[in-house]
């Protein structure tokens, strides 16, 4: 897994012009099944991927903290939710609640997540693959290529399931 996380970057980076160019293509003539087939290539590739053995995207990026996943956390916390910003996060130029830090403060030695059965939509969706209209998140994906393995297999399969 390490040298796939290694080599992951510039991967994703030697990848990128093309990417974009298939994802401004797919922007303007989507096909009606692509929320179905990304469904498809998303549960594929998640049968064959533990995140466990990863978790380079707790460790690298954070996510967006949303005030429904404050109050959720919070509340786990026994916390009032002033107190959790607070201790853990922040505002970033956007206006987002983010952690305050990476990697996660919530990420546990052995890669699980302290508070997996409350954590944040953000990482609950991530890689955001599997997401209806697809073709409205293509730039997150590109970024999200060069941060998780499953998500730049799923975006290669795609290519070759969907040439256009």
């Amino acid at each position: 897994m390490k040298q796939i996380l290694n080599n992951l970057p510039k991967e994703a980076k030697d990848k990128h012009i093309e990417n974009k160019k298939y994802f401004d293509k797919l922007k303007k003539k989507t096909p009606k099944n692509l929320d179905y087939v990304m469904q498809d290539l998303h549960d594929a590739e998640f049968k064959k991927t533990d995140c466990l053995q990863c978790a380079n995207c707790c460790k690298t990026t954070g996510p967006l903290f949303t005030l429904a996943d404050i109050e959720r956390i919070s509340k786990h916390f026994r916390q009032k939710p002033q107190q959790f910003i607070q201790q853990y996060l922040r505002i970033d130029e956007d206006q987002d609640y983010v952690l305050q830090s990476v990697p996660c403060t919530f990420l546990d030695n052995d890669n699980a997540c302290f508070i997996y059965d409350v954590r944040p939509k953000a990482c609950r969706e991530f890689p955001h693959t599997d997401r209806k209209k697809f073709q409205q998140i293509t730039d997150l994906t590109l970024s999200n290529v060069a941060i998780c393995p499953a998500a730049f297999n799923i975006v290669e399969a795609m290519k070759k399931k969907l040439p256009l």
